[in-house]
């Protein structure tokens, strides 16, 4: 049996594992592709883990948030395009979604004037920023939605053969 962790500042695969009450070897066993040693290097920031290993971790440990994760702090590219996703339950992510796409039909007209001419002239500039971060919302809310739709499928709160099916149509 391991020793529990008493450190501070676990990092999230850490934390996710102890949450599933796995120690590390028992974690190496249901990830069957990575060692135990590798997971410890991996919790402690020793070495940052490869996109198939967060895959791996993501699907074993029923936990999709890892990608984002992942994806928002850990690889140079999504560090600078990927937004972090928090995760929420569905009524308050559809109560932001409708916040948003509210206040974004008080501001379609607004956007329509300033790209009508192609370019963006200094007195649009206020609008257009304001405008563009609530999409960023919109977009970091959807998602949001994503992320939750598939921790649901993950844990098997959503069916996930009708689901599938039902995308396909």
């Amino acid at each position: 049996m391991g020793r529990t962790s008493t450190k501070e500042n676990k990092t999230s695969y850490q934390l996710i594992r102890e949450e599933l009450g796995l120690t590390r070897e028992k974690a190496s066993e249901l990830l069957e592709t990575i060692a135990p040693e590798r997971i410890e290097k991996i919790e402690n920031e020793r070495t940052v883990p490869r996109p198939d290993e967060v895959l791996t971790m993501a699907e074993k440990y029923k936990r999709p948030s890892l990608c984002n994760y992942y994806c928002s702090r850990q690889c140079p590219i999504g560090e600078q395009y990927v937004p972090q996703v928090p995760m929420r339950e569905l009524s308050a992510i559809v109560l932001e979604m409708l916040a948003s796409l509210n206040a974004m039909n008080k501001e379609k007209e607004r956007l329509i004037e300033i790209a009508a001419d192609g370019h963006i002239s200094n007195d649009e500039i206020d609008d257009f920023i304001h405008i563009r971060k609530e999409l960023e919302r919109i977009s970091v809310t959807v998602e949001t939605l994503q992320l939750w739709t598939e921790r649901m499928l993950a844990n098997g709160q959503i069916d996930a053969e009708i689901y599938k099916e039902k995308m396909m149509e």
